[in-house]
């Protein structure tokens, strides 16, 4: 099938304290050792609007946001980052990592905190306009591990009970189940530089290149 840009989209997904963000880093380093354009980006923010979504998104004062609000805040943040950043590198041919995008709100707001899964996924296509993943890349841990590396909460998300955490990682694992998307999922209980190979082995597959340590 002819693609229709010349560039490469990987996202990272999982539940807080999977190591995302690390692993997000680690592969871009690894790809800008051979890769001219490589992009990182982190949803929400990665723009000045989604910077200050983001801001209003986790502070943890802001109690009141409803669940359908806060859904469509982060929809709004990543229409700004495809619109300004994700498509503009595709189409000029770079390589874009982002730390988390649409699988997020389908999970976090819908399968975890209650609101239409189809709707969400909907209203996602919309944001985005239908722009998805070469590949998303899952990283699982147990709830207990995560709880371990994250400590004590830091923003409004991570002030949810334990009952919410672990439907969000229940809710990442029905998703790549069900959903007709390109992924892996990874164990993240290992080391880090362990995680980040595989994680690399499935980048340079995606690539269809021979991966470098």
């Amino acid at each position: 099938m002819p693609r229709p840009y010349p560039g490469h989209f990987f996202s990272l997904e999982g539940p807080d304290g999977g190591g995302k963000t690390t692993q997000a880093r680690l592969l871009v380093e690894w790809l800008r050792s051979f890769c001219p354009q490589v992009v990182a980006c982190h949803d929400p923010g990665g723009t000045d609007l989604g910077d200050r979504l983001r801001s209003i998104l986790l502070d943890r004062s802001n109690t009141a946001i409803s669940l359908r609000a806060e859904m469509l805040l982060y929809m709004a943040s990543r229409a700004q980052l495809v619109e300004e950043v994700i498509r503009p590198a595709l189409q000029a041919g770079a390589i874009v990592v982002s730390d988390r995008y649409l699988l997020s709100t389908l999970v976090y707001q819908g399968m975890a905190g209650g609101l239409d899964p189809e709707e969400i996924w909907t209203v996602g296509r919309s944001a985005t306009g239908g722009l998805m993943p070469d590949l998303t890349v899952v990283i699982d841990v147990p709830l207990e591990l995560a709880q371990a590396r994250v400590g004590k909460p830091r923003d409004r998300i991570e002030d949810r009970p334990d009952t919410y955490r672990q439907r969000v990682r229940e809710g990442y694992l029905e998703a790549i189940r069900t959903l007709d998307i390109p992924h892996v999922l990874i164990d993240g209980s290992a080391e880090p530089d362990i995680v980040a190979g595989h994680i690399r082995d499935e980048v340079a597959r995606a690539l269809g290149i021979t991966p470098r340590s």
